[in-house]
């Protein structure tokens, strides 16, 4: 079945799904980088999840999953595929008992921490500053300033492989430093439950408002990036690596090293996907040759 034809039986077979047709990924990215997709689907259930999985499946086309695309380098070059974006459409937040938040894939983890502060619901300061989603913080879980996902979710409901819905709960996730038993698998991720503590709101905006001016005293917020772009190996920081292999700074074509903090490769304007990638490899080999260290990349690059 072609592309085209499987595209129009997905319009046919769900007829309340919102498909957009060779739509450029540089609108989903916030590397603001990346060409058309022939197709980005964007379901507002687990009904429509599954369909349209089933029908993708069924062709013999591996979709490829989005959340807020805060992680992604892709290519400029057109891509033959379907993504499958969650967002705003899923992104509903049902407290469960008192201290416990069920929250769709799509929600980015700034509105979650937002909620739980809201109810007064400690545990999420962290992720205030993060900009993407729940389904991909899971998958990756998603860190920042001593704390985790792996700290708060107790359970997650995924399709899996065989498009069979499950739940996984407590240590099934098998959570350790940016990875979880969804990472590099088929599972597609459409909820988890966060357990938090409760507290005063007023202090619990205070630490978030903290951990706000250590970002952006810190992160070049204001430009194109996917946030950290390598791992942090063991015993260092990447930032540190960087810094000290003298590449704070360095540019090729309009990808940059942040001066600001050398763990970011920014987009400076007008970046390419072989900017960036070329500019990857260049810190890789540099900070290589300098000290020893492999850094492995934490942004995802999709291609063709």
């Amino acid at each position: 079945m072609s592309l085209d034809h499987l595209i129009s039986r997905i319009h046919t077979e769900i007829p309340e799904l919102l498909i957009l047709e060779n739509e450029p990924m540089s609108k989903h990215t916030s590397f603001r980088i990346g060409g058309p997709v022939r197709a980005l689907v964007q379901p507002r259930s687990a009904e429509e999840v599954a369909a349209v999985c089933r029908l993708l499946r069924d062709a013999g086309v591996k979709p490829l999953i989005l959340g807020n695309g805060t992680n992604l380098l892709v290519t400029d070059e057109p891509l033959n595929r379907v993504a499958v974006q969650f967002g705003e459409r899923m992104s509903a937040i049902v407290p469960e008992g008192e201290t416990s938040l069920r929250a769709e894939c799509g929600v980015t983890l700034a509105r979650l921490a937002g909620e739980a502060q809201r109810l007064g619901l400690a545990g999420l300061e962290f992720a205030h500053g993060i900009p993407g989603s729940l389904g991909g913080g899971v998958s990756m879980d998603a860190g920042a300033y001593g704390g985790e996902l792996k700290d708060v979710v107790v359970s997650t409901r995924y399709l899996d492989e065989e498009l069979q819905l499950r739940e996984c709960v407590g240590e099934e996730h098998d959570f350790a430093y940016r990875h979880s038993r969804f990472s590099d698998t088929d599972c597609v991720i459409l909820d988890s439950t966060v357990r938090l503590t409760p507290d005063d709101p007023d202090a619990i905006m205070e630490r978030m408002m903290t951990l706000r001016e250590k970002r952006r005293a810190s992160q070049p917020l204001e430009m194109p990036s996917a946030g950290s772009t390598f791992k942090r190996p063991v015993g260092g920081y990447a930032a540190a690596l960087i810094d000290q292999a003298g590449l704070k700074g360095y540019a090729i074509g309009g990808a940059q090293v942040s001066e600001k903090h050398g763990g970011f490769v920014i987009n400076r304007g007008g970046a390419t996907f072989d900017d960036v990638l070329r500019l990857i490899e260049h810190i890789r080999e540099t900070v290589y040759r300098n000290s020893g260290i492999t850094l492995e990349t934490e942004v995802k690059i999709i291609r063709e």
